[in-house]
């Protein structure tokens, strides 16, 4: 066996928008020097907090988990080509445009202290651009933790990239660390040339906090996830990693696992 060696599939692409607030699903995702685009590029900045990370969270606010960004106008807000929201939608249905005063005071009011909207075009990460697990993972915490699997589930690890590995081994990620994976066909038929894959570079274990125990429909909190992740895995489930080489992603694409 070479040093490549085929791992599975991309089972599904998240990326959030605003950092903590709901994620949207894509069938089609590009890979850029700072993750996937689009992906954690507003933050609500905590304006009291002294500490070295200021964002605000869901495990200080559960309920940013249910609010929804989405974009109305399709010139806004568009930095690099990137396509980011221009309206985030309230857990009671209101709207109300992302930069707006109004949506600025209603998530302060919540927290209980102010709160202002920041935009970093590199994004606003807790350890690195892109997030990984495999459906293992997630089936196994699922099975173990005794609640069932459905995509609610994947949502609550929040995760950038969705692998359904070939071998459905719980917590595989783990042995990816220091290797890359690679997205794409490579040799496609005829071609002599391989065309250039996206590549991400697995740089650390994910080690979970509270987020992974929050419904992403509800809030509602079910400490027993966390707890079945300790259990399991010592609390690391998935796996962080760097962008080495920028390209597109698809649902449905081929992952090699590289040296």
């Amino acid at each position: 066996m070479g040093s490549h060696m085929e791992l599975g599939r991309i089972s599904a692409l998240f990326r959030y928008p605003v950092k903590s607030m709901a994620g949207e699903l894509l069938d089609v995702a590009t890979l850029g020097w700072h993750g996937i685009e689009g992906d954690r590029r507003f933050a609500f900045r905590r304006l009291t907090d002294q500490s070295g990370f200021p964002w605000l969270t869901a495990s200080k606010l559960p309920e940013l988990l249910l609010y929804k960004p989405f974009r109305l106008d399709s010139n806004a807000n568009s930095k690099n080509g990137e396509l980011l929201p221009t309206h985030v939608r309230t857990p009671d249905g209101r709207e109300y445009e992302l930069r707006s005063d109004e949506l600025r005071k209603e998530i302060s009011s919540r927290h209980g202290s102010d709160v202002e909207l920041m935009n970093l075009k590199s994004g606003i990460f807790d350890e690195s651009p892109i997030s990984v697990i495999s459906l293992g993972t997630v089936h196994s915490v699922a099975r173990e933790s005794g609640r069932g699997v459905d995509l609610c589930d994947l949502r609550r690890f929040r995760p950038n990239i969705v692998i359904e590995t070939n071998s459905p081994e719980p917590f595989e990620e783990d042995g990816w660390v220091g290797r890359t994976l690679m997205f794409g066909e490579g040799n496609s038929g005829a071609a002599p040339v391989a065309v250039p894959m996206a590549a991400v570079g697995i740089t650390m274990k994910d080690e979970r906090c509270v987020m992974v125990n929050f419904d992403p429909d509800t809030a509602e909190k079910d400490s027993e996830v966390m707890k079945t992740v300790v259990r399991l895995n010592g609390s690391y489930a998935g796996v962080y990693g760097t962008v080495v080489r920028a390209g597109e992603l698809r649902v449905g694409q081929v992952v090699t696992l590289g040296e």
